[in-house]
């Protein structure tokens, strides 16, 4: 199971990265992998139970995974992706630190049937990934 988790300061406050993190549609900005991310229940407040369309690109294969809005506490946040190989779990926890906050970003991908037999390439692109996600968020929670 590919797993990736990075722990990091920005000088937001956790409100205002709450507030951006919990739409999964901005993903488009700060997931490299990610190619679009639409939410099919558009227009209503984000709550639990909200969905998003994935498109992603990973190691040149191309995936759609629906994601639903699993846990909104306000200093946790929690996505589940799925799709007929596999189940992708981002998980965000907030702590503040000092006027900013820290924020613990962990994935897990859980791979179905024959696709498991791509567990070991998979975590090694997924730790790229994740530096990658770090620096995204990081430059774009910076100019919130």
């Amino acid at each position: 199971m590919p797993h990736t988790e990075r722990t990091f300061t920005v000088t937001k406050p956790v409100k205002v990265v709450h507030d951006y993190l919990q739409d999964f549609g901005r993903a488009e900005m700060w997931d490299p992998g990610t190619q679009t991310c639409t939410r099919r229940d558009q227009g209503a407040p984000v709550r639990v139970g909200s969905t998003w369309d994935n498109v992603s690109k990973i190691a040149g294969k191309k995936t759609a995974l629906t994601y639903r809005l699993e846990r909104l506490e306000p200093r946790r946040i929690t996505f589940v992706g799925t799709n007929k190989t596999a189940t992708s779990t981002d998980d965000i926890v907030l702590e503040p630190a000092g006027d900013g906050t820290q924020i613990t970003y962990r994935s897990d991908v859980v791979f179905n049937g024959l696709a498991k037999l791509a567990d070991p390439i998979f975590s090694v692109i997924f730790q790229r990934l994740g530096n990658q996600t770090q620096e995204n968020l990081v430059s774009i929670i910076e100019r919130l």
